[in-house]
């Protein structure tokens, strides 16, 4: 017979199965916000992948101590060392997204692209500054 104790027992396990199965979700949402992260800056995010580190209590964008989840990730900027970065999920809604000091390359100087304003005055008069002749 089923007694109190094996309902208690396969409530656990079932809430143990969801809690994983949610966390699986999470982790996911982690990925795709670290891919995001690394297209936006430029890297290379290593392995496709996320780890999970802990849970911990962490303070969020209003200040209050919330439970989150901590996910590592690894990048590179110029594909010869491996950089470490993190990201925290609070449930399904994103935290902090940290990248490890890294270096960056500047943009291409603007030379070729600099105007200079007197010479673009002479070629583009206002129409009042035109001299009238009578």
């Amino acid at each position: 017979m089923i007694d109190l104790l094996d309902v208690l027992l396969l409530m656990l396990f079932a809430a143990a199965c969801a809690w994983l199965w949610r966390g699986h979700g999470i982790r996911e949402r982690a990925l795709a916000l670290a891919k995001q992260h690394c297209a936006k800056l430029d890297v290379e995010l290593l392995d496709g992948n996320v780890a999970f580190r802990r849970l911990a209590l962490v303070r969020d964008a209003r200040g209050r101590r919330r439970l989150a989840r901590l996910y590592d990730f690894e990048f590179t900027v110029t594909g010869e060392q491996r950089l470490r970065g993190s990201v925290q999920m609070f449930g399904l809604r994103p935290g902090r997204i940290e990248l490890q000091a890294h270096p960056f390359q500047a943009p291409a100087p603007y030379d070729d692209k600099v105007i200079q304003l007197e010479s673009w005055r002479r070629e583009h008069p206002r129409p009042d500054d035109r001299r009238r002749v009578d």
